[in-house]
This record gives C-alpha cells, structure tokens and sequence, in this order.
C-alpha cells in the first residue's frame, strides 16, 4: 500500500518531464530579472532530497538554493551542548540522548568524547526510551536531551504528561527545542541573505499548518511554499511556485496530502499544555525571543534546566570553533564550499562543526553527495 503511494513520487520518466518544463518557466524569470532567482529551503530534510536527487544542480544558473537553519541538532547552541556534557560528568546521572547529537561539538569536546571519558550517555531513539530507562534504573537519574523543532516536541510533551502521570521521579528532560516560525523571521530579517522566495517544511508544517507560514508573504512580501520529500513532490513546489511568481506574494501549500490548513491540534494542544515558549540562543542566530520550548511550570519537577542548574554555574562562556562558518552556513550567508575547512580536515568521516556532522546538516549534504559550485 505505501509502495504505491510513493513509487509515483519517485518516478524518474515523470520527474525529468517536470524539470525541463520547471527549467524553462525559471529561466523566463530570472531572465526577467537579469540575475538568479535566490530560494531559500528552510529544512534540513529539504537539504538533503535536493542534494541527493541532483535537483539544486539542475537548477543552476536560474535559482540558486540556499540552505536555511532548519537543521535541529545544527543549530543547539554550544552552550547547551557544554551544560550537557557537565551533566554527563556528575555521578549516579545518565544523559540519554539522540544519536545524531552525540557527536555535536560544544566548545569543550562532545558527548562522545565524555563518554569515552566515562560519563555515562546513551543513545536512544525515543523520548519514550529514555522515560523507560528511568523506569528500569530508578536508582539514576536520567536526563533526556530534547532536540528538534515542533515536529519532534509533541513525543516529549507526552513523555513528560507520562512521567507525571506514572511518579517517575528520577526523569528529567533538558528542552532543546527550537520553533521554526522565530527562526525563519530571524533569517528574513537580514538584510546580508537576500532571498525572493522560501521553500517551507513540510514535516514542521504537519503540525503547525500551512497558515502559520503567512507572516512571510504579509510581514517580509516574499512567496513560499511548502513542500514534500520526494522528487516529484520537490519539483512540483518548485513549480507552483514559479507559476504563481507574478501574482501577490503567497503561501502556497503543494503537500495537500499531508498538511493542513490549521496543522494538528492534538499534536498543538500537547505541546500548549507541556510547554512555554521562551527565549534561546540558536548556533549562528544568536538569542532569538520567544523561540524556544520549556517545560510548563506545573512540570518544573521534571525539568532539567531548572533541577540541575547548579551543574554548569561556573561554566565559561563557549569558546567559538576556528575556522569553522556553521553559524554562515546556517544564516544563509554562505554555503559549505566558502569554507576553508570543508573537504579539507572537515569530513563525515572527521567532522568539525556540527553541520558536518547531522544526518540533516547541509555540510553532510553537500559532501556525501559532491555538490558542486
């Protein structure tokens, strides 16, 4: 049943006779405008398909994508990222974190590298693995590090009602998530970037809907649309895109199968009840207000931040890493080939910033699929 779902979506007859017709309609455009059509694709998914499938190749020179800081794990400050790691090094508590994150750099090591060291970090692949493995050691105190943006946060909301519900005392959550709207402001509103249109989330926009992207067409007068994954799903957004680039700056949703006008408001209503919005340091962006997730008050006892903050009381300022422009590489500002670093010292293999290092970071992307100038 899935098969037939997505094999149309990944039909390649289907997807070069779209690209010719979508090269053609930008290359009226951009002859319009005497330069490139400057795209922005916010999420780190998003980097990844248009690097794998050739597609941000294809389009040069007409449309030049820029890659956004829709990466998660990309974008944890490094002062998190140390607290982490001084969490890691206090006896009788477990950090409990994702995969992707254990290899993140903070200014001083990662949690890999305290692991190695003897702090006691596991990887788990749900917040609900980690509620169970508080459950299963209650004579530790496990800390799970919460990182992603809403399309993740609603399974930590949850977990955290679950732990409230069931007395686990020994379960605490240090939030690291993040909300995309803040985020996306943050980049339009610099003036370095210089973007005409922005290809929106389609994972993200699953629970927040398609309306919640209109401040981008209103506020800033630039037309977005939200896409799919897959090939051809990718093409048509682009295509929709250019077909209604000459109408009133809009947000146009070209993942009808998937998200909604409004979102999901069970996903909504679990994150209202487990979360306050507060201000966080994103790496690249700085402190944008309002833009992260802590726990609501009525889960204090639960909360990390708040029950071990004498942990990282003395911790310096994190120190910035040399050379590295994954805060650049975030904003927009440049890509991963403007790097002194990449491909020279800064692998998969050997990363040194963070946006090496994720599955979804656009350095990984454009080295594991050799994106070219």
């Amino acid at each position: 049943m899935l098969d037939e779902i997505i094999k149309p979506l990944r039909d390649p007859v289907r997807g070069r006779q779209m690209l010719a017709e979508i090269q053609a309609r930008w290359h009226t455009l951009a002859a319009r405008r005497g330069r490139p059509i400057v795209l922005m694709e916010f999420c780190g998914t998003h980097t990844v398909a248009l690097a794998r499938t050739g597609i941000r190749s294809l389009l040069l020179p007409e449309v030049e994508l820029k890659s956004g800081p829709g990466c998660p794990v990309c974008v944890t400050d490094a002062r998190d990222l140390d607290r982490a790691i001084a969490l890691a090094s206090v006896p009788g508590v477990t950090v409990a974190t994702f995969g992707d994150l254990l290899r993140v750099p903070g200014s001083r090591g990662s949690l890999q590298e305290a692991r190695a060291q003897g702090a006691d970090v596991q990887v788990v692949a749900s917040p609900l693995d980690a509620l169970q493995l508080a459950i299963a050691h209650r004579e530790r105190q496990v800390v799970f590090l919460a990182a992603g943006f809403e399309t993740t946060a609603p399974a930590t909301a949850v977990t955290v009602q679950a732990a409230a519900r069931q007395g686990v005392e020994n379960f605490f959550v240090y939030s690291l998530h993040k909300m995309t709207p803040p985020g996306l402001r943050a980049v339009l509103g610099d003036r370095e970037i210089g973007i005409d249109g922005v290809i929106l989330p389609g994972h993200v926009s699953l629970i927040v809907g398609r309306q919640a992207w209109d401040f981008v067409a209103e506020e800033h007068q630039l037309p977005g649309v939200v896409a799919g994954f897959e090939p051809v799903e990718l093409l048509a957004a682009l295509g929709l895109m250019a077909l209604h680039w000459d109408e009133e700056p809009q947000i146009l949703n070209a993942y009808e199968r998937v998200v909604r006008e409004r979102g999901n408001g069970a996903a909504q209503q679990a994150l209202a009840e487990s979360f306050v919005p507060v201000d966080a340091h994103w790496r690249g962006l700085g402190l944008l207000p309002g833009s992260g997730l802590a726990l609501a008050e009525r889960y204090r006892q639960w909360d990390a931040v708040v029950q071990f903050a004498d942990c990282w009381r003395d911790l310096e300022p994190p120190k910035p890493i040399a050379g590295c422009r994954c805060g650049d590489v975030l904003r927009g500002v440049c890509t991963p080939l403007d790097c002194r670093l990449f491909g020279q010292g800064c692998s998969p293999a050997t990363p040194v910033g963070p946006c090496m290092v994720s599955q979804e970071g656009t350095c990984a992307a454009y080295a594991r699929f050799a994106v070219a100038k």
